[in-house]
């Protein structure tokens, strides 16, 4: 691990931005998906929960990427601070996309754990889901050029420069795999929650038309 760590650090404030920049673009491709599938989650409330669960171990990396940079730049690195801070508004609303991020995320597993999915737990979900995406759009929006030409930096042929680009890709491609795994291994909970979900309102519809 102390390995791995030293690694990745001696590709020092631009391997971060790689990495940051990676994780990023691919962030933001599913969670377009993600989006969509609210348009209607009558139809894709099961694509809607895997793809949540999926996308909460390439968040976890996106949050240490970003917050070693933080702690970083707040501590006096000499190289952290020549490459400058973040946009004003943009620093004044990062605590606000990690709050809603986490209340987000957090309250989509407290649906799967609680085995219900209504009440004060779907305003909270609902709510922080707009916030989110409000954050994440002003975020988009100021950073994609850089984070496309960042994120594809690694990707490229002979990418060489600075350190650590093969375990900078091994990293992403890890927290994509665990993705993908968190998602496979509670698809029996995803499943179960879904039935007991299509059989509540089964109940609650001919409540109604008895009534």
């Amino acid at each position: 691990m102390v390995r791995i760590r030293s690694r990745l650090l001696r590709g020092g404030p631009e391997g971060n931005e790689r990495l940051t920049s990676t994780v990023g673009l691919i962030l933001g491709l599913l969670l377009v998906v993600e989006a969509a599938t609210t348009l209607s989650l009558h139809d894709y409330l099961s694509v809607h929960l895997f793809l949540g669960l999926l996308l909460i171990p390439p968040i976890a990396l996106k949050l240490a990427s970003t917050g070693w940079r933080f702690v970083h730049y707040y501590t006096g690195s000499e190289s952290y601070r020549a490459k400058g801070p973040p946009e004003l508004l943009l620093r004044a609303l990062a605590p606000l996309l990690v709050a809603s991020t986490v209340v987000l995320f957090g309250t989509g597993v407290a649906f799967l754990v609680e085995g219900h999915g209504g009440g004060l737990l779907l305003t909270v979900h609902t709510v922080s889901f707009v916030v989110f995406g409000v954050l994440v759009a002003l975020h988009a929006l100021a950073y994609l050029p850089r984070v496309v030409r960042h994120g594809l930096a690694d990707w490229r042929p002979r990418a060489q420069v600075p350190a650590g680009v093969g375990l900078r890709r091994y990293v992403v491609a890890a927290a994509l795999v665990a993705g993908v795994v968190v998602g496979l291994g509670t698809y029996s909970v995803q499943t179960s929650w879904l039935s007991r979900r299509h059989h509540r309102h089964e109940h609650g519809f001919r409540d109604a038309v008895r009534r």
